[in-house]
């Protein structure tokens, strides 16, 4: 019973990701400024992923340095 109740929590998340892939693969080619986000997103994730492993948190850091990277290199800086 208990892997059901788990697998109905994690339902909403499931969803949402399929959802956001379907609609980030419409639409024509990136530019260079939306490369040039994607690489800033991925790398700030990896960055901040190693750096909230150091202490004991590497999804929430992550998740910070992935925001970062994504605003600095879209921002243009």
């Amino acid at each position: 019973m208990k892997t059901n109740y788990q697998f109905v929590r994690k339902a909403p998340v499931f969803f949402l990701t399929g959802a956001l892939l379907l609609v980030g693969c419409a639409g024509g080619s990136l530019t260079t400024r939306e490369k040039g986000a994607g690489i800033g997103a991925l790398g700030g994730a990896a960055a901040g992923g190693l750096i909230g492993a150091a202490v004991g948190r590497p999804g929430v850091g992550a998740a910070i340095g992935g925001g970062l990277g994504l605003w600095c290199r879209y921002a243009g800086r």
